[in-house]
């Protein structure tokens, strides 16, 4: 197993994490800084995606969460790509097998979904304590609170494999690139002034 993480430690970090926000981070290494700051980003998320469909807000505040939860999305997905390069300068020095498979996705992904998991988690068990909501209610979200657990006790599984794995030369992962091209001036035709001028150019998309 690598260095400093595992999916137990990782699944009761994020357990905690949302109990208790001012938990500190667990150790003080380049990896857990960017798990953190990815789980903080999912939490901010969130919160703003739930904000956002108000139906008792203007326009304006509408439009200033979707503004924010593509910062948060932005800075979530920059969490994992640094994740996982921290993963991967611990795994530098192993060397890989003959027929060592390649795993499309990376464990900063799954990390990444485990920390969205304990929010659903999180949320799902809020939900269940909600007595006024009706029996009904409870027990549907009852049920996909187990779901839930049981898809997170998978997952974890499936990440505390491949990082066995990887640590000894039998699977392997890459840093793989979101290139989020609206969130860039540079590559988003709205941000550089390119796309009224396209409109009904009859160009192919």
């Amino acid at each position: 197993m690598l260095k400093h993480v595992d999916a137990v430690s990782l699944v009761q970090w994020h357990d905690a994490r949302l109990a208790d926000a001012r938990l500190p981070v667990l150790a003080n290494t380049r990896l857990w800084r960017w798990i953190e700051s990815n789980h903080r980003h999912n939490r901010l998320l969130w919160d703003e995606e739930d904000r956002a469909r108000r139906t008792d807000a203007g326009s304006a505040a509408i439009a200033a969460s979707k503004r924010l939860i593509d910062q948060h999305n932005q800075l979530r997905n920059d969490a994992v790509e640094f994740i996982d390069e921290a993963l991967l300068a611990q795994l530098g020095g192993i060397a890989l097998h003959a027929g060592a498979r390649l795993s499309s996705e990376t464990a900063g992904a799954m990390i990444d979904r485990l920390s969205i998991l304990a929010l659903k988690i999180f949320h799902m068990h809020a939900q269940t304590r909600r007595s006024e909501a009706g029996a009904e209610h409870v027990a549907a979200c009852t049920a996909k609170l187990q779901r839930l657990v049981a898809q997170r006790h998978d997952l974890a599984c499936c990440l505390d494999r491949l990082l066995a794995e990887a640590a000894g030369g039998l699977a392997f992962f890459k840093v793989y690139r979101q290139f989020k091209m609206y969130n860039d001036p540079a590559l988003n035709p709205w941000l550089y002034g390119a796309a009224p001028a396209r409109q009904g150019s009859g160009a192919a998309p």
